[in-house]
């Protein structure tokens, strides 16, 4: 897998969870219910980069796939960082909303590009501050790679909050490139808010 390809899927594969860096506090779900969360968020990709439907379509499922799955409110959290905290309460709002729109926008396009591969669940294990349920991603002609989605309870029910591939956690990669963005603001939330859906 050259550099470039290899680059392109795990920041594919990072909107999925967007991966926030920020984690919450112990799980109280099950291994099975965290496996199940995993199984459903990667049958969901693999029809969507497989269905062969339209560009709009695909970024329409993907947004759903955030919406349903995603704990945007922890990921957003982790990419901001201190200026998650000391934003209102909107900023907080218009900011996961703007972020959903452009992870969906982002990656949903990367992902439209692999279109015969699929990610396939292996095993869960019980961690500090949830599950990790470990899979791995398979392209044509690809040597395979790990997955790992990062899994806990948010608000009632089983969420992700981070993907890590072979080691990497890519929260951090998506905290460093929006970081960027908003520096370019001059520290501007409202107008990186903006932006955002459109810098994708």
């Amino acid at each position: 897998m050259s550099k470039i390809d290899r680059r392109s899927v795990l920041a594919g594969l990072a909107a999925l969870g967007s991966l926030g860096v920020a984690a919450p506090g112990q799980a109280a779900v099950s291994t099975a219910e965290a496996t199940a969360l995993v199984n459903q968020v990667v049958a969901e990709i693999n029809g969507a980069i497989n269905s062969g439907r339209s560009e709009g379509a695909i970024l329409s499922q993907f947004e759903t796939i955030f919406q349903r799955y995603a704990a945007v409110e922890i990921i957003s959290q982790g990419i901001l960082g201190p200026e998650w905290r000391a934003a209102s309460s909107q900023q907080k709002r218009g900011f996961a909303q703007a972020l959903r729109v452009y992870l969906a926008r982002k990656y949903g396009r990367r992902f439209k590009e692999f279109a015969g591969g699929r990610i396939e669940v292996q095993q869960s294990r019980q961690s500090r501050r949830g599950y990790e349920v470990t899979s791995r991603a398979v392209l044509p002609g690809q040597a395979p790679f790990s997955v790992m989605f990062r899994v806990a309870e948010i608000g009632g029910q089983p969420k992700f909050y981070d993907i890590v591939i072979e080691g990497i956690s890519l929260g951090k990669v998506e905290r460093e490139e929006i970081g960027v963005m908003l520096d370019r603001r001059r520290g501007n939330l409202n107008q990186l808010i903006a932006d955002l859906p459109k810098a994708a």
